[in-house]
């Protein structure tokens, strides 16, 4: 029987600037005793054909507080080794590409269990188990001679859709921004007609759903406006493939796992009681021993809960985050969640609520726009800003503080500076950030943030002396598809278009993040300097484009570093791309909006089905990440991505290109956003470090067992030596 964890947050005290919540915790944890590790089952497997090697062997148990599920490969004999196991009944069966699930078998730790694979009966019945992308991949899309579209008379798609990378990037961002697309429940409609699918987007969960609570009809709103955005041609796109999809047509057959990925370690958890999610985080990214065997977060946005795991003691609970009195606390929305050097939570919150007022509203308006504030002076704030705040949950004191602030955010990271800076993305003009040290030590939100305009230094008059003035009237307007260059070559430019994911340039601490949105998309460099905002820069690039004029990779949503300085991309295109600044020949002039260094950029095309007559991939990236630590076993500085369309963490190895693909193959649907490392035993081997990554679609029944599914997951990937390591 599962026991629900929940910590009850309630507001207890205002001081300062933060509100001070304390917690009623009704919790019971399972004994120690019960997680106990060392446990084993191992085995052969092997069918009609022999042994199957590259297959999965799961172990599923109810009987810990929540399900815990362990999944490893099997080797080029079938051996198969399930380490680390607690005292629990397990069921143990074999999933595989080219199989249907084998018969479930009863086993404990210390069994000797042989396992007996089922070869799929038809090239069908084995296809039900490929990832979503393969799926998708025959899905055609309009041909690249008919852009530019001609509108709703001529040939159905958008005159505003110049190129067919530019109206795939919209079609297949859409939808993956919040789910698989090429999983059962999106490639199976009951009336497969333009009409179907047009009644199959407006369906809507109701109010106070337990998956997206009362963001059902936004949802589905939300769904009929993106398609509606594609023109006709859209709805007729996703018929013709559901349609050829029911005829028969199949995709080809993946790849089963080999070499290193068969080492491949995963436990699963599940988590959060339903609720969809969004990002996750584990441990300061700075430094992964920070909260070493602690409490694994994430964020359940259209529930409004800080939601966790004791992945010692195999306990959930979720953190109900208050909103503001009168308002509803399903309509709280908190997005990303980041842990500090001192293992405090810190998240962004995208939604309109508010804790009681830690600032009276005139006051807080005014320091965003008081000539008296130097960051206001130079860039003011005027719009409301009662509802932009971020949220510091500390689980020392089991508390929430309330850090109001100027500017809009999204995603979130911390730089190296004694500072202890937290920047912010999601605001469309501007970066801004919180001192968090400064915050701890005065309680002041007015004395702790910053922000900047994000101004790119292209006058022409001035031309390496990084000085951008101060008088907003001699900045350029952003620059837009409309308006590619400058209007004024003497003038910098304001840039503007909105930022996603994002990182921190360990070698420089410089701040790097991914412009989403605006087709092809790119990646901003913004450096504080020593005294914002006086001293801020900031530089755009856009992905190159090669000798046709299409661009190497398109689509990106975020940006990762390396120890180096180098920025990794993960491409939606189907790309990761390479960027290295110090190639650049231009940082800065006239030219330098987006196209200044096509040097810097190598792209590499990552494995998988791509889209029928294109070379844009089934799969999709959330957010990408770089393991400067070697949390995971691969070396340092490798760049990862979870592979939100394909079940999967894609790792890409510098030295030689090679793409890794390490699947979460049970349940079917492993949606990956946030991804990051943590090392509880630095002397621990493979046992003591792993990466961790959430089921984070925000239609968590369209995982595999729909409604009646117990996730989403949390999930820990482990990479052991060999296939067979204890």
């Amino acid at each position: 029987m599962r026991v629900r964890q929940q910590l009850l947050i309630t507001v207890a005290a205002v001081f300062g600037a933060g509100v001070l919540a304390t917690a009623a915790s009704a919790a019971s944890s399972a004994p120690a005793s019960m997680s106990a590790p060392g446990g084993i089952i191992r085995g052969v497997v092997t069918s009609t054909k022999g042994p199957e090697a590259g297959v999965w062997v799961i172990a599923e148990t109810n009987d810990l507080p929540t399900r815990f599920i362990k999944i490893v490969v099997t080797d080029d004999q079938g051996r198969y080794l399930l380490p680390q196991l607690p005292n629990a009944k397990f069921k143990v069966w074999v999933r595989g590409y080219g199989l249907v699930d084998s018969p479930q078998v009863d086993a404990a730790p210390g069994a000797k269990l042989d396992l007996k694979a089922v070869i799929a009966p038809n090239a069908a019945a084995a296809a039900e188990y490929y990832p979503a992308n393969y799926w998708l991949s025959l899905m055609k899309f309009p041909a690249a001679s008919e852009f530019p579209g001609t509108g709703p008379k001529g040939n159905g798609i958008p005159p505003v859709y110049k190129t067919q990378q530019q109206y795939i990037m919209q079609l297949k961002s859409d939808c993956m921004l919040c789910h698989q697309q090429g999983g059962a429940p999106t490639r199976h409609l009951a009336n497969n007609t333009v009409e179907g699918w047009y009644e199959r987007l407006k369906m809507a969960r109701p109010i106070g759903d337990n998956v997206v609570g009362n963001h059902g009809q936004g949802v589905a709103v939300s769904m009929m406006n993106r398609m509606t955005g594609l023109g006709p041609r859209g709805l007729q796109t996703f018929t013709d493939w559901t349609v050829a999809v029911e005829k028969g047509q199949l995709p080809e057959a993946p790849p089963r796992p080999e070499g290193v990925e068969r080492n491949l370690v995963l436990t699963v958890w599940d988590f959060a009681f339903g609720h969809a999610l969004h990002d996750e985080i584990t441990t300061d990214k700075r430094n992964p021993t920070v909260n070493a065997n602690g409490w694994v977060y994430a964020v359940a946005p259209t529930t409004g809960h800080l939601e966790y795991l004791d992945p010692v003691n195999h306990t959930v609970g979720e953190i109900k985050l208050p909103a503001l009195p009168g308002k509803d606390q399903l309509n709280v929305y908190p997005h990303n969640p980041m842990i500090d050097g001192k293992g405090r939570v810190w998240i962004t919150d995208t939604g309109q609520y508010t804790l009681p007022e830690p600032l009276p509203v005139e006051q807080r308006a005014a320091f965003c726009a008081d000539p008296a504030n130097k960051f206001a002076k130079y860039y003011p704030v005027t719009g409301d800003t009662r509802d932009k705040q971020v949220l510091l949950f500390d689980p020392k004191v089991e508390g929430i503080k309330s850090v109001p602030h100027c500017f809009g955010v999204h995603h979130l990271v911390f730089g190296y500076d004694k500072a202890d800076t937290v920047y912010f993305s999601g605001d469309r003009d501007m970066v801004g950030w919180i001192e968090t040290t400064t915050f701890d030590n005065t309680k002041d939100p007015v004395k702790s943030q910053g922000w900047c305009p994000m101004v790119l230094d292209t006058s022409e008059k001035n031309v390496g002396d990084l000085a951008i003035t101060p008088d907003r009237n001699q900045w350029n307007a952003p620059v837009t598809p409309a308006e590619p260059k400058p209007a004024d070559p003497t003038k910098d430019t304001r840039h503007s278009g909105g930022s996603y994911g994002m990182d921190v340039n360990p070698a420089d601490n410089t701040i790097w993040l991914a412009r989403s949105g605006m087709f092809p998309t790119g990646i901003i460099r913004f450096d504080k300097g020593a005294n914002p905002p006086e001293t801020c820069k900031t530089e755009f690039y856009e992905p190159s484009k090669n000798a046709a004029g299409e661009y190497g990779g398109f689509a990106a949503k975020s940006v990762g570093m390396d120890a180096k300085g180098i920025a990794w991309v993960s491409f939606n295109s189907g790309q990761f791309g390479r960027f290295e600044r110090s190639k650049c020949k231009v940082l800065r002039g006239p030219t330098a909006t987006g196209q200044q260094c096509p040097e810097g950029w190598t792209f590499h095309d990552v494995p998988g089905p791509r889209m029928a007559g294109t070379n844009v991939a089934g799969d999709h990236f959330y957010l990408n990440w770089v393991d400067l630590y070697d949390t995971f076993g691969l070396g340092k500085d490798i760049p990862m991505a979870p592979g939100s369309n394909s079940d999967s963490i894609i790792a890409m190895m510098p030295d030689t290109g090679k793409f890794l693909h390490f699947r979460v193959p049970y349940p079917r649907g492993f949606f990956g956003r946030g991804l990051d490392g943590r090392i509880d035993d630095p002397k621990g081997g493979w046992k003591g470090k792993g990466l961790w990554g959430a089921f984070a679609m925000t239609p968590a029944h369209h995982q595999e067992g729909g409604d009646e599914a117990k996730g989403p997951q949390m999930v820990h990937f482990q990479l052991r030596a060999h296939p067979l390591e204890e």
